[in-house]
């Protein structure tokens, strides 16, 4: 067995001695207010539909030591009703919070009125329509525990369609498994530089010092690409760790932000404006790695040189035509 593989046994298997310690004296005398190791945040706009089964299954987690803060962004459905019972019926392991007014200020807004609220050693962030697997958590900390030099942790994702009817697909994050990725590594292989699949933000494990560290979301990125943003800063940073466990049913919709983005019309704007902002973010970092930079400036190039880029992309396909014509024939 592995070095790595050893202390994540050893991990384990510590959690499970002060799960059953800790189940035993849930029946014992009441002691102190409970110290959370994990702070969970979920935010949500108008999720009436989908709230309570996300809530559940945090509550249901094998592992004890979780906080809950439930940020409401402006919500004008049943949701805030819900939020709010629940933080009365489970206080202090839950709570509800709001921005000033009750206004809407976005995504990324939103998650950092959570991290500021958050007393946990880790951060994790369960989306309003999604939900988790029962030992999500429990799992993901064993292996933080195992690699105190991680930053981040996520899985494989299931790509949940079945809830409606449709078929569920496994989608791997990240281009390696089960190993330590050091920066930049993740930063080039991962969208949306690089081709292999990003993490869902509801999957993610992180060390709180490092998220405060970064400065949290950035506020300017309020929908589509809040994620990433927040991601290229912690690539640059820190190791990362990207699992084959399933731990996330990532909810497929419509009402979704990635799709209401997509069917708008507005990928490619969303997409330039955060490639510019990462070109400005990793020019003022002293140590900006050349081969990001370099690959940004590729990203770039189709909207820098829109007509160059049409016009080289009809030279690519016009040199394959021979090919083509001679394989038909």
């Amino acid at each position: 067995m592995f070095a790595g593989s050893r202390r994540l046994a050893v991990a384990v298997d510590r959690h499970k001695i002060f799960t059953a310690e800790q189940a035993s004296s849930d029946d014992a005398v009441p002691t102190a207010p409970m110290i959370p190791r994990v702070s969970v945040v979920t935010i949500f706009l108008n999720a009436e539909r989908y709230l309570v089964e996300a809530i559940d299954s945090v509550l249901e987690q094998d592992f004890p030591l979780i906080e809950l803060l439930l940020v409401d962004d402006g919500s004008t459905d049943a949701s805030t009703r819900i939020a709010r019972d629940y933080a009365e019926r489970y206080a202090p392991r839950i709570r509800y919070l709001e921005h000033p007014g009750h206004i809407n200020r976005g995504m990324s807004a939103s998650r950092n009125l959570g991290i500021h609220a958050a007393q946990g050693e880790f951060l994790a962030f369960l989306d309003a329509d999604d939900v988790w697997t029962r030992s999500k958590i429990s799992e993901q900390v064993a292996i933080m525990d195992a690699h105190p030099e991680l930053g981040m942790v996520c899985g494989t994702v299931r790509y949940w369609e079945s809830w409606a009817g449709g078929e569920d697909r496994m989608i791997e994050t990240g281009h390696v498994r089960n190993v330590v990725v050091r920066p930049p590594e993740a930063s080039l292989a991962l969208y949306p530089l690089g081709s292999a699949s990003a993490p869902c933000p509801s999957d993610i494990l992180l060390r709180r010092d490092l998220v405060v560290a970064l400065g949290g979301f950035e506020e300017n990125f309020t929908g589509m690409y809040e994620d990433q943003g927040f991601l290229a800063k912690l690539y640059l940073a820190a190791p990362v760790y990207f699992s084959d466990r399933v731990w996330l049913n990532y909810r497929q919709h419509l009402d979704s932000c990635v799709a209401t983005v997509k069917r708008d019309g507005g990928y490619d704007q969303v997409r330039s404006y955060f490639l510019k902002w990462f070109e400005s973010y990793i020019a003022r970092q002293p140590d900006g790695d050349r081969r990001v930079k370099r690959a940004i400036r590729t990203a770039l190039r189709p909207y820098r040189h829109p007509t160059y880029h049409r016009l080289a992309a009809i030279a690519r396909n016009l040199r394959k035509f021979p090919a083509l014509y001679l394989k038909r024939s």
